[in-house]
Formats: C-alpha cells, sequence, structure tokens
C-alpha cells in the first residue's frame, strides 16, 4: 500500500493526480513532486536556510502549491500574501518577515514592484512579466532532491484589522518532510477524513488563508486531488463538484448564502452526491442558512472553530441538531476554555474571552512580544472572540470583542442581529455595528447590501425594521439602516467591518 507523504506517494504512483488549478491544467503527484524538488534546490541555491523566508504573491494555482511544498521541504518559512494588499502593505511585510526571496504574479505586478524593491533582483521572480523580475524558471535546478530537507512552516499574517498585521511563527520541527505529520492526518481523521479513500478536495478561496492552505496541503499529503478555483462562483463549484466527484471542503457561510441564492433549477442541474464532508469555518454562519444546507446536501456539512494560532472545536450534523447554534467540542487535543477580564474560569453558559492551547504546541507573532504578551494567559491565548461554554461542554460564539457594542451599559453582538436580517428575502449581505450616540454611547448601525434587483427605498427599511422585530428584543434593533451597493468582503467571505466602522468614529474614541 502506498505510503502518504507527497514525496511517497510520487515514488509509488507518480501518475495518480494531485492538483487541477483553475486554468484546468492538471499535474500528478510526480510531477509536482519534481517541481517542488527543482524550486527547492533553486531557493537553496540563492542561499535561503533554515529559518529563512520565501514571501508569494501568486493566485491559486500549481506554481503557488509546487513553491509550497518546496518551503515545506527545505526548513523554510512561506509567507503567502493576501493579493488585495496595497503595494506598501506587502512591502511592509516582506520587511517584518526579513524575506530572503519573493515570487509574484504580473496579475499583481504594480504591488509586487514596491513590495519587493528593498531584495536583490536575483532574488524577485514573477510568473508571467514584471520589470525588474526574473522568470520563476529561473529558480528551477534540475539537480534532482534539495541538498537539506527538513520541515519549513507557513508563516501566515493577521490581518491587521487592530493594527498592523503580525506574522504568527511556529518553531520548525525539524522532522522529516516525507513524513506527514501526525497532527495533520489527525486534523483530518477528527472530521472523518480518511487517507486516498477515492477522497478529492475543492478549494474556493485564495490560499492566503490558513485554513484554505492547510486544507490544500494536507489533502495532497494523503492522497486526495486537490480541485482549485480561481475564485468562488456558487455554479461553477457545483459543476466541477460534478466533474471530479469531490468528496470534502472547506468553506465559509458567505459561500453557503450564495450557493442557496441559486434559483432551484440551477442547483437542481448537478449531482452533488459525492459530497462527504463539507467542512465550514471561520464566521458565525445563521441557524437558518446551516438548516437550508443540511436540507440540501444532507448530513455532510460539519463545522469547526480554530484560529491561525492553534486549537479549535468541531461539530457533525447529528450533534448540531441538538446543539442548533454551537461551533462544537474541544478537539481531543485542543483545550478551550472562558475567561473573564481578570483571567478567572467562568461558569457555563456565562459569556468571556475564549481562550484556547493546542495540544502543548507554541506560536509568537513575530516581532510582537508586546501582541503575543497581550493574547495569553499561561499557556492559553485568545484571539479576541467572546463566547461560552454550555454545561455540555459545547461552544458558543456571541462575536468578537472588538465588533462586540455597549449601549446603555448592555453589550449587544453584532453576529447574532446579522444572522437574523440576512434571511429576509431583500438583503444579500449585511453589517452591523456599533455607532456614537450622546444618550446611550453606542446606537446600533446595519448596512445592508440590497439582493439583486432590489432597490434601496423608505419603504424597503420599514419592512426590514419590521422583519427585524419579529426575530430579535427590541434593543437589539438597528437604529440606523443605511444600504450600500457591495459590502467590502474578501475572497474568503471576511468582512472588513473597520472599513465601514472608522468613517462613523472618526474623531472619536470607542471603549474597546
Amino acid at each position: 500500500m502506498t505510503d502518504t507523504g507527497l514525496w511517497n506517494i510520487a515514488r509509488d504512483e507518480p501518475g495518480r493526480l494531485a492538483l487541477v488549478d483553475p486554468s484546468g491544467r492538471e499535474i500528478t503527484y510526480g510531477a509536482l513532486a519534481a517541481a517542488a524538488d527543482r524550486y527547492g534546490r533553486g531557493l537553496q541555491g540563492l542561499g535561503l536556510a533554515t529559518g529563512d523566508c520565501l514571501v508569494v504573491m501568486l493566485p491559486n494555482s500549481i506554481e503557488l502549491v509546487a513553491l509550497y511544498f518546496a518551503a515545506m521541504q527545505t526548513g523554510l518559512y512561506i509567507v503567502p500574501i493576501n493579493w488585495h494588499l496595497t503595494g506598501p502593505e506587502v512591502a511592509y511585510i516582506v520587511e517584518d518577515s526579513e524575506a530572503k526571496a519573493f515570487v509574484g504574479h504580473e496579475r499583481f505586478a504594480e504591488a509586487a514592484g514596491i513590495a519587493a524593491a528593498s531584495l536583490p533582483a536575483d532574488a524577485r521572480f514573477a510568473v508571467g512579466s514584471i520589470d525588474g523580475f526574473r522568470p520563476l524558471a529561473d529558480l528551477e535546478d534540475d539537480g534532482g532532491r534539495p541538498g537539506v530537507r527538513t520541515q519549513g512552516a507557513p508563516m501566515v499574517y493577521t490581518s491587521g484589522t487592530t493594527g498592523k498585521p503580525k506574522g504568527v511563527k511556529r518553531p520548525l520541527t525539524g522532522a522529516n518532510p516525507d513524513v506527514v505529520p501526525v497532527q495533520a492526518a489527525g486534523f483530518f481523521a477528527g472530521f472523518r477524513i480518511k487517507p486516498f479513500d477515492d477522497n478529492v478536495h475543492i478549494c474556493g478561496s485564495p490560499l492566503y488563508h490558513t485554513a484554505v492552505l492547510n486544507f490544500v496541503g494536507i489533502s495532497i499529503q494523503l492522497g486526495h486531488p486537490a480541485v482549485l478555483m480561481e475564485k468562488f462562483d456558487a455554479e461553477e463549484m457545483l459543476r466541477l463538484i460534478e466533474t471530479y466527484r469531490v468528496t470534502h471542503s472547506h468553506m465559509v457561510p458567505t459561500q453557503f448564502t450564495r450557493l442557496l441564492a441559486l434559483p432551484e433549477h440551477v442547483r437542481a442541474k448537478y449531482d452533488v452526491s459525492s459530497l462527504r464532508t463539507m467542512i465550514h469555518g471561520a464566521a458565525p454562519c445563521p441557524t437558518e442558512v446551516k438548516k437550508a444546507m443540511l436540507d440540501w446536501w444532507g448530513p455532510v456539512v460539519v463545522e469547526y472553530y480554530a484560529a491561525t494560532e492553534g486549537g479549535g472545536a468541531t461539530i457533525f450534523a447529528d450533534e448540531w441538531l441538538h446543539k442548533p447554534g454551537s461551533v462544537g467540542k474541544a478537539w481531543s487535543y485542543s483545550v478551550i476554555k472562558i475567561l473573564d477580564e481578570q483571567g478567572d474560569e467562568v461558569p457555563p453558559n456565562q459569556p468571556g474571552l475564549v481562550y484556547m492551547q493546542m495540544g502543548g504546541s507554541s506560536f509568537a507573532y513575530h516581532k510582537a512580544e508586546e501582541k503575543t504578551r497581550e493574547s495569553r494567559r499561561g499557556e492559553l491565548f485568545t484571539v479576541g472572540d467572546i463566547g461560552y461554554l454550555d454545561e455540555d461542554g459545547y461552544l458558543f460564539l456571541c462575536d468578537r470583542k472588538s465588533d462586540m457594542i455597549i449601549s446603555g451599559g448592555v453589550n449587544i453582538y453584532p453576529a447574532e442581529i446579522e444572522g437574523e436580517l440576512v434571511m429576509h428575502p431583500a438583503i444579500a449581505d449585511v453589517a452591523v455595528y456599533g455607532v456614537p450616540d450622546d444618550q446611550w454611547g453606542e446606537a446600533i448601525k446595519a448596512v445592508v447590501q440590497p439582493a439583486e434587483g432590489v432597490e434601496p427605498t423608505d419603504e424597503l427599511t420599514e419592512d426590514i425594521r419590521a422583519f427585524a422585530a419579529q426575530r430579535l428584543a427590541k434593543y437589539k434593533l438597528p437604529k440606523i439602516v443605511e444600504y450600500m451597493a457591495e459590502l467590502p468582503r474578501d475572497d474568503n467571505g471576511k468582512l472588513y467591518k473597520r472599513k465601514l466602522r472608522d468613517a462613523d468614529w472618526a474623531g472619536r474614541a470607542r471603549a474597546i
């Protein structure tokens, strides 16, 4: 039987399909491992050594995945860049990470040119053509396996919603890169996903997100071909599921909403019977959206909660139906506790800050000792989420601490309000946040993206208010409703609420 691991599968089954990229290009395990070897030797030829950083600003593609595995076998940190960032923003990451090499795509030429300007000319490479960059083919070295092979790691930068982004850096293990880490195989086993077993993964989000990159990387290591999408398109995803007999994926609730918005006859066109484990996380999922997906796809929808920094929880469909709204119980190798502001553990069903730890592993925010210290209570850490554990140990999330509204001394969680409002048939998307109010401290504001073909009118606003009043307590009702053609979300569905909120708080200081 073939061993797991990219290079073991390449040795035993070189013709096995490993990856399909958005252009339809396919690459086998043998070819992908060979490309990772060529890039790995090339990076070492540039002088990159264990612990150095490679920054990549690439769309979902064969090149990006091959460079990822090149770094993972040569002891490098690979830093995938959100290609929505501006040149100066990327330049900050290049400098902060102390990158030794940079690979960009011609699609992002302007930002890449600014970002990599501090690097030597022989350390800048491009897919396509970028002035001052060498072709990526120049990085390839056909000399075989890299001279030094040791396990590398991703170093993904946090989104920077409360300041400059910080790289989450884990100590390198020194492990053999041919051996799939126990934690990786165990992570998938926690979702009941086995190695090989005719599994196929589909990726509908950018690989610069931690979870997205992990799911693709682990899938390939476990013998599951990965199908990459350029960007999420609901009907295209259904087509690819049918074509490649996809079994599992990692998704976000926004993508569920877009799938459910497809006309019934479009949804019925595609065979999705191959699906086994469709995992979602990254943002709260409205209860009615989750129920609708379960009605359509059956009990294959699995939810989890985790952070780039480590730790998490999972809940399967049968559990969720008994604990609707929960994101699950802690993984067997993870710890979850709810603490108050003083660091004391709170009783069941009482909200507090969610703290986690993953199996004794650790991390530090790169060059940010203060941020690392502020996030910790002993070995536990928090990313600022508020939630509670019920009497059975199931975790329920309320919201981000930074998003919580305090109105008249009462804590109000926008995620709960958003989850109700988004079910209005005229609302495609919605963001709720607090704005200054001289009497109450903060008032609730809802920014609504109308559904296609819906015009924002006073009558619509009144209808939304009436709809909300049937589902929410009076103190949770939005005082202000405004409209926007499209809310600022990234390609993974994350809402940049700060971009909306900052204008309302200009010149004022929030309590949170």
